[in-house]
């Protein structure tokens, strides 16, 4: 029978979890969970945990867990709102010169959104100033790509997606693009605005707590597919929107910031079915290579009817 020490120190309890991950039979998984150990104990003792702050965090982790179901995600929240998710994206996405910027995917994708015509709009009932978003998708050569998806969703001015609001349409503000023979695409959206994550949970207190506001700036969210080239997951900001700085996720680029240019109501390029004053947006995404013989390289996980 082994003997126990007696006294058994900090540096002793982090070493025997450490141990324990030894044979692990993935070397990844084995790297992982050393490192996540490592750090996750070496911040223990940097800050001196003490039971009751301990206690606390298990509560806050209980509450992410009851709260999340198949239309919110609270880890998610947790994700974005200390960074986590753009360091990922940061790390998983290195941007060639010229390429259009990567960045959170957010919580509210929806998989299979419906395949709409050049032109439509991804409003199914009123969201707010109509908005005519056109341009090309373009490699990095400035070669257009023919038959690019555009998978569009957002926002309208009640601040909610619709998977959050019950009153809305599922397929209501999202909608799927492919681009023509000139890598040229065309939709209808609606000019976004500034919302608030949902603040009502762990997160939300966390904000509060800290000193921190829930908001994200206005922005339309594209996901634009094309064989030969990586999948890009970004963000288009509207220049004029507040939070622009201060996006209580990280996700704001200078590079993925564009102006809406306003046009009147009797503006003879009007979209069809316009009738009242819009806005108009121009523009370029440029992907970056991937598998030329492949499909569109890296995957989206579908998160379901989130938040």
């Amino acid at each position: 029978m082994r003997s126990v020490p007696e006294n058994v120190t900090p540096e002793q309890i982090t070493a025997q979890v450490l141990a324990s991950f030894d044979d692990a039979p993935q070397d990844r998984l084995r790297e992982i969970m050393h490192s996540l150990v490592s750090h996750l104990h070496a911040f223990v003792r940097d800050v001196e945990l003490t039971e009751a702050e301990w206690s606390g965090a298990i509560e806050a982790l209980t509450a992410t867990g009851h709260i999340t179901d198949d239309r919110r995600q609270e880890f998610i929240l947790w994700s974005d709102s200390l960074g986590v998710s753009m360091l990922v994206d940061a790390l998983a996405h290195p941007v060639p010169s010229n390429a259009t910027e990567s960045t959170v995917l957010g919580p509210f994708y929806v998989a299979n959104s419906p395949l709409r015509e050049s032109g439509e709009s991804i409003a199914e009932q009123a969201a707010g100033t109509p908005a005519w978003v056109h341009g090309r998708v373009l490699s990095l050569d400035g070669a257009p790509i023919a038959g690019a998806e555009l998978d569009v969703w957002q926002n309208g001015d009640n601040r909610l997606y619709a998977v959050q609001d019950p009153d809305a349409p599922d397929d209501h503000l999202r909608g799927r693009f492919a681009t023509d023979a000139d890598g040229r695409f065309a939709f209808r959206a609606v000019r976004p605005v500034p919302y608030p994550i949902p603040d009502d949970g762990p997160v939300g207190r966390m904000l509060q707590a800290t000193g921190r506001h829930p908001w994200r700036p206005a922005h339309i969210h594209i996901v634009a597919r094309a064989p030969g080239h990586r999948n890009l997951t970004t963000h288009i900001f509207d220049a004029d929107s507040d939070y622009l700085e201060r996006d209580t996720v990280f996700a704001v680029k200078p590079g993925l910031v564009r102006t809406f240019q306003p046009r009147a109501a009797d503006d003879p390029d009007r979209p069809a079915g316009v009738q009242e004053p819009w806005v108009s947006l121009e523009l370029e995404l440029v992907l970056a290579p991937g598998d030329p013989d492949g499909e569109p390289d890296g995957e989206i996980v579908d998160r379901g009817r989130t938040h």
